[in-house]
């Protein structure tokens, strides 16, 4: 659930997840440095050779809704950092490595992903999940890129075939604006209609 600053200023949290190396940080980097939709600095715990550590954080926000967006750590020791930075998340945008040779990376992180959220990312009894999920195909300008129909494939196995899946290319900025957009609209959607579904009097204060 989103929460509120002394400002009044409603703060939802969306979280990059996936593999390493897989173009989470470069995702975000670009919202921050090129479209402009983040103010702040870019806070980024990395190693030497750029590896993410724990979390890369950034702030944008619109009128009086605050997004803090973080991206995890891909590297399979650092699951426990994961589970950490993913706690409370309002959106979750899952950046799938495009090149065949991480296929196995990949579905390793997406069943982490489903083990931590799985609960809330599934639909519920009246077809609706608690907690977006927004799918990058990144990478897509590499050579023998895997097929997004097989992307599609694991997610419907998972009971997620409803997830929409955008090709992104996260160096250049290709669709990355518009994924990252959809995510957080969901998170603000959702956040609404639970509240008017619960007949609060915050339903109509927005």
């Amino acid at each position: 659930m989103p929460s509120r600053r002394g400002d009044n200023s409603l703060v939802f949290k969306i979280v990059f997840y996936g593999p390493t190396m897989g173009g989470k940080t470069t995702a975000l980097e670009w919202i921050y440095k090129k479209e402009g939709l983040a103010s702040g600095k870019l806070q980024s715990i990395a190693d030497p050779t750029g590896r993410t550590l724990f979390f890369d954080r950034v702030v944008a926000r619109v009128s009086n809704v605050v997004f803090q967006c973080f991206t995890v750590a891909g590297q399979r020791r650092h699951k426990y950092q994961r589970k950490t930075v993913i706690k409370g998340a309002d959106a979750i945008i899952f950046v799938w490595d495009s090149s065949p040779d991480m296929w196995e990376e990949n579905i390793w992180s997406f069943k982490e992903l489903m083990q931590f959220y799985g609960p809330k990312l599934l639909p519920g009894e009246d077809g609706q999940s608690e907690i977006p999920l927004v799918m990058c195909a990144n990478k897509r300008d590499l050579p023998n890129v895997t097929p997004v129909d097989k992307v599609k494939e694991v997610l419907t196995k998972a009971g997620l075939g409803n997830t929409l899946i955008y090709e992104t290319i996260a160096i250049t900025g290709v669709n990355v604006k518009r994924a990252f957009v959809y995510g957080a609209r969901e998170a603000v959607l959702k956040h609404y209609l639970k509240l008017k579904g619960s007949g609060s009097e915050q339903a109509t204060a927005y």
